[in-house]
């Protein structure tokens, strides 16, 4: 399998696609490619017996397209985990590096450093990281962009992408920040948050809350 095909399948995961539809706009935004495709590889999939798609409703992981993207998420997320924890990289700057390790990474060698790690939960931007028997906690898949105005909400996870990263640490939001959710600005404004340990009010992008899950 490519590793173009292999992106496709750990962001269709990472967006929630083995509980439900992932659309083609929320794949094309989050790896930063154009619709068509992101068409044309999903049907490359669909062929592979890797994911459904259902015109007008969105795109699930099959049962064997999930069993393959949780052990590379296993991989990548454990790479993440140790380039973040253990060689001080930048949460936005260790996707590229971690997907270079993750590639050419034995499954002895991913055992090696899951036991150096003391096998760790969950990776630098929240996400859940399975373990050798392919057990993990459920992630949240609530969006920031549906959170009720009025609501309490903590950041569970981010997306896994760079220029999402970047923004998110501009800005000083991290995992675990709790926050109210003060206002949904109109035509795609941002949403208005106030940190609950600081009484610091923040605005996200529209876009940005399409990728910030809550809970």
């Amino acid at each position: 399998m490519t590793p173009k095909k292999e992106d496709y399948l750990k962001i269709i995961f990472e967006l929630g696609g083995k509980q439900r539809k992932v659309s083609n706009k929320q794949i094309s935004m989050s790896l930063n490619v154009a619709a068509g495709s992101v068409t044309e590889m999903v049907t490359k999939l669909v062929g592979e017996g890797l994911v459904i798609h259902t015109p007008y409703a969105g795109i699930s992981l099959t049962d064997e397209g999930i069993e393959i993207a949780e052990d590379l998420i296993r991989r990548h997320r454990l790479w993440e985990t140790f380039l973040v924890s253990k060689l001080n990289y930048k949460l936005q700057d260790v996707h590229y590096d971690a997907e270079v390790l993750e590639h050419a990474t034995s499954d002895n060698l991913v055992q090696h450093l899951d036991d150096f790690l003391g096998h760790p939960k969950r990776c630098p931007h929240g996400g859940m990281i399975p373990s050798i028997d392919g057990d993990y906690a459920e992630e949240s898949y609530d969006l920031l962009v549906d959170a009720p105005t009025g609501s309490v909400k903590s950041v569970d996870r981010f997306v896994d992408n760079h220029e999402l990263l970047t923004y998110l640490d501009e800005i000083k939001l991290n995992i675990g920040d709790k926050f109210l959710v003060e206002e949904h600005v109109p035509f795609e404004g941002p949403v208005k948050v106030k940190l609950s340990d600081t009484g610091e009010e923040v605005s996200i992008s529209y876009k940005a809350a399409h990728y910030i899950f809550v809970n």
